[in-house]
């Protein structure tokens, strides 16, 4: 799957959906994926896969090509994950400085009464399952690279503050967003979220656990707490998994309902995030039996092979988001209502992600 992508794509900022070459989330998501596939290989043609789409971006000076810090959206942080691995690799000062352009950003983002980050400055007081992956993982190597481990604390908040506001306790599921300030239409007036359970936000959340854990200390005070309820989402994941596929429906809670449908980056990251999850020992035997069940499926109904031996990932939502211009309501129509696509970073690279996990624990086996 990879070699297929980079050979499609050399540079991720120039595929044909994307509006222009820009810093964006989703080239994140791609880069992050082959910084894993490169630790699982060695093989240096990912690290200069890497190198060579980051550095259409960043300056000498650490400044980033069509980066604007005063927008204050949390999606910009996404891409900044594999300067980490750049600076360890080359020791070129560009790096870090564009590292700590992006923490200057979190530093000073808008944020709600109890501390949780804004999504984006053009959505006051609104918090988004998203937005978690985004910052968290970023932040937590951030402070573990450079031992400002004051960052800890406020990652677990950004991670509890968002479960205990969007969870429903009838399902164990998250609602997408959360609107602090209950003005928003999408935002339910007494607790402010969003109507529905998109698969794809939760998604995002669960994979950003998976990942702070990979640097939050093992004597933060709220680390326990933080596997407990990540085994308590992954059980409410796992409840409403498809019986006959092993995967996931777009509105998750409405299995089978006219223009629901099976998708693919829920699926992918939710088959990453228990199946590292159970390689790591935060669950048990029941989710990585979900996970190859979802895997297994995957390949069945969303991997094809083209008549040129390329590998390419179907079924992916192209996107969903709450509010703005068009208004996104957060209905079941509208989620159910945005394009599909073949080959999306959200869903390919968290498939990616979730092969490494599988053969990991397969080597296990």
């Amino acid at each position: 799957m990879s070699e297929s992508f980079m050979l499609q794509y050399p540079l991720v900022s120039d595929m044909p959906f994307q509006k222009s070459r820009c810093w964006n989330y989703e080239n994140g998501c791609i880069l992050t994926a082959f910084e894993r596939m490169y630790h699982a290989t060695g093989e240096e043609r990912y690290f200069t896969y890497i190198k060579d789409n980051m550095d259409l971006f960043i300056q000498d000076d650490g400044s980033i090509t069509t980066y604007n810090l005063n927008e204050y959206n949390v999606d910009m942080i996404n891409q900044g994950k594999t300067l980490f691995l750049l600076l360890e690799k080359t020791g070129e000062p560009k790096y870090r400085k564009a590292i700590e352009l992006l923490v200057a950003q979190l530093k000073g983002h808008p944020r709600t009464k109890e501390g949780g980050l804004w999504h984006k400055k053009i959505y006051p007081f609104q918090m988004w399952l998203d937005g978690v992956y985004m910052t968290s993982p970023f932040l937590a190597q951030y402070a573990h690279v450079f031992n400002e481990h004051e960052w800890f604390d406020d990652i677990a908040n950004e991670i509890l503050l968002m479960e205990r506001v969007v969870r429903d306790p009838q399902t164990g599921l998250l609602y997408h967003g959360w609107d602090e300030s209950r003005e928003e239409r999408w935002a339910n007036k007494v607790t402010g979220c969003s109507e529905h359970f998109w698969g794809r936000a939760i998604g995002w959340y669960v994979m950003a656990i998976v990942d702070v854990l990979d640097f939050l200390p093992l004597d933060h005070s709220q680390r326990g707490q933080i596997i407990g309820i990540f085994h308590r989402l992954a059980k409410a994941i796992v409840k409403v998994q498809d019986a006959e596929s092993g995967l996931w429906w777009q509105v998750m809670d409405r299995a089978g309902e006219e223009g629901n449908y099976l998708e693919a980056s829920s699926t992918t990251m939710f088959t990453y995030a228990l199946a590292k999850g159970a390689n790591k020992g935060y669950l048990e035997k029941w989710a990585i039996e979900a996970a190859r069940k979802a895997y297994e499926g995957s390949l069945i109904q969303f991997v094809e092979r083209d008549a040129d031996e390329s590998l390419h990932l179907n079924g992916i939502c192209s996107v969903a988001g709450l509010g703005n211009t068009p208004y996104r309501d957060g209905s079941y129509a509208y989620y159910i209502s945005e394009p599909i696509r073949r080959d999306d970073p959200k869903g390919f690279a968290p498939f990616v992600l979730a092969c490494l996990e599988i053969e990991a624990f397969l080597r296990k086996e």
